[in-house]
C-alpha cells in the first residue's frame, strides 16, 4: 500500500535534486510544477557540513520579495516522515512557512528565518504602541521604516496603519480593506496592551482574530509576522473602565501568541524581554519612551531584520 502524502512543499533548490531526495527520503518523490509569484532568489552560504555533504553545494538559494518576479520550481508531495526529514535538512537560516503559489494552491516553503530581511513592502497594524504614542519620533515602527526604506528607496515601503486603542478583533475586522492599495508582502500585526486588558477577551477571542488575520495575509500572498506584547509596569498603568492592565494578563497574552504562532508556523517577534523590569523606559507604565522605542527597534533588527 502506498503511504499517504498529505504535505505539499514548494521547492526551487536542492530539494529538487533526486540525489538529495534519495539521501533524505530514500527515493525520488512525486512532484508537480508550480511557481511562487512576488519572489526572487538570492544566494545563501551554507556552513553546516552535513547539509553541504548531502547537497554537494556550499551555496544554496533563499527567497526575497520582489513585485513582478516569479520563482519557478515544483511542489513535492511528502509523507509525514519526508517532511520531518526535510525540516532536519534545512539549516537554521530557514523556517517552514505557508505560501500561496501562482496556481492558487497553498503549500509549505522554506523562507528566510529573519522575516523582515527579505521583505519589500511592509504593512504594520496594531495599537497605540505600534502607532508610536508618547514618542514624537513615531516609535519603533517609524525607526523600522526609516532603516528599511534607506536600504532600497525605490522598492521598499512601510505603511504604519496602527490605531490607538485597537484590539486584535478590531484589527482583524479593519485590515482586509486596507491592504489592496498597498500591495503588502509582509503583514506585521502588533498585539499589545489592549488585547491583554480587555475584560472578557481571552485565548479563544485572540485565536479567532489571529486566524482571520492569517487568512487575510494569505489572500494577499503576504507573510504574517506577529509582534508583542510588551512588559508593563502594573503599578503605574492608567485605569480605564472595562480595561485591566495587569502583568498576569499581559503574560497570558504572550503565552497565547507563542502557542498560536508555534502551532500555525507563523513568525512571532516577542517584545517582552527588552523592557522587562525597566519602568524607566515606560512613559506611563504602558507606552515606551523614545529611549524604550530605540531599544525595541534594535531588538527587532537584531532578531528579524
Amino acid at each position: 500500500m502506498n503511504e499517504p502524502r498529505p504535505h505539499a512543499l514548494f521547492s526551487f533548490g536542492t530539494l529538487l535534486d533526486e540525489r538529495v531526495q534519495q539521501a533524505l527520503f530514500g527515493q525520488a518523490v512525486p512532484r508537480t510544477p508550480d511557481a511562487l509569484a512576488g519572489h526572487a532568489t538570492r544566494s545563501l552560504r551554507i556552513t553546516d557540513p552535513e547539509v553541504v555533504a548531502t547537497s554537494g553545494l556550499d551555496v544554496h538559494l533563499t527567497l526575497e520579495r520582489r513585485i513582478g518576479a516569479e520563482v519557478r520550481g515544483a511542489v513535492l508531495h511528502l509523507t509525514d516522515a519526508d517532511l520531518a526529514a526535510a525540516d532536519a535538512y534545512e539549516v537554521d537560516d530557514y523556517v517552514r512557512r505557508r505560501v500561496r503559489l501562482s496556481s492558487g494552491a497553498s503549500a509549505w516553503a522554506y523562507l528566510d528565518a529573519r522575516p523582515l530581511r527579505p521583505a519589500s513592502r511592509i504593512v504594520i497594524v496594531g495599537d497605540s504602541i505600534a502607532y508610536g504614542r508618547c514618542d514624537p519620533r513615531g516609535g519603533w515602527a517609524a525607526r523600522l521604516a526609516a532603516g528599511h526604506i534607506a536600504r532600497n528607496e525605490t522598492d521598499h515601503r512601510v505603511f504604519n496603519l496602527a490605531v490607538p486603542g485597537a484590539t486584535l478583533a478590531e484589527v482583524a475586522e479593519q485590515t482586509p480593506a486596507l491592504l489592496p492599495a498597498r500591495l503588502p508582502d509582509t503583514l506585521v500585526v502588533a498585539a499589545g496592551i489592549n488585547d491583554a486588558a480587555a475584560v472578557g477577551d481571552g485565548p479563544a477571542r485572540w485565536e479567532e482574530s489571529l486566524d482571520a488575520l492569517a487568512a487575510t495575509a494569505r489572500a494577499h500572498g503576504a507573510r504574517l509576522v506577529v509582534v508583542g506584547p510588551l512588559w508593563l509596569d502594573e503599578e503605574r498603568a492608567p485605569r480605564y473602565d472595562g480595561l485591566s492592565f495587569t502583568r498576569a494578563r499581559a503574560s497570558a497574552l504572550r503565552e497565547g501568541l507563542r502557542a498560536w504562532t508555534t502551532a500555525h508556523h507563523v513568525d512571532h517577534l516577542d517584545l517582552w524581554e527588552p523592557l522587562r523590569d525597566r519602568p524607566d523606559l515606560l512613559a506611563d507604565g504602558l507606552h515606551p519612551t523614545p529611549e524604550g522605542h530605540d531599544l525595541l527597534h534594535r531588538h527587532l533588527v537584531d532578531v528579524a531584520g
